[in-house]
């Protein structure tokens, strides 16, 4: 990372701020050419083991993607604020941001889709106990990024 001092690397700092993203792009190759989805997404904590929960439809480009990807990347951010000067070079803008690189897997069993999407309206809603459709629930794909290496940074301390 180029500018070391806007490092984050306390872990449970990075989880807070990952929790307060709302959006994750994840970041996939498709014949040489980057192909990049903004997605929801839920989390899931294990020890210092990152989960990332998304869903999708059960066909499209990603999917059709997913199986040919050993690794993909993501990237999430959140705290927006433009802070404005006399002239151009005077502007800043402050931010946290989370890029990495994770295994990304769809996931088969009906049990942990449900806990996919339960971890995915626990993110967005912070409430616990969801019933889902079964109907709806095969018509969606849930996907599972074990997240492998990622960094945080931040502009602007405790915005």
């Amino acid at each position: 990372m180029r500018r070391v001092d806007r490092e984050v690397t306390d872990f449970l700092k990075m989880t807070d701020i990952m929790k307060n993203c709302e959006c994750c792009r994840l970041g996939l190759v498709d014949k040489n050419e980057a192909y990049i989805v903004p997605m929801n997404f839920g989390i899931e904590i294990i020890g210092e083991q990152v989960i990332l929960y998304f869903h999708c439809a059960n066909q499209g480009r990603k999917i059709e993607l997913i199986s040919g990807q050993t690794i993909t990347s993501f990237e999430m951010d959140t705290k927006h604020q433009l802070i404005k000067g006399k002239t151009g070079c005077d502007f800043s803008y402050l931010y946290q941001c989370i890029m990495g690189k994770g295994e990304l897997q769809i996931v088969s069993d009906r049990d942990e889709k449900k806990y996919g999407l339960q971890r995915i309206m626990d993110h967005y809603t912070s409430e616990k106990q969801w019933e889902f459709n079964e109907k709806l629930l095969k018509r969606t794909t849930v996907l599972k990024l074990f997240v492998k290496t990622w960094s945080c940074k931040e502009h602007g301390k405790g915005i």
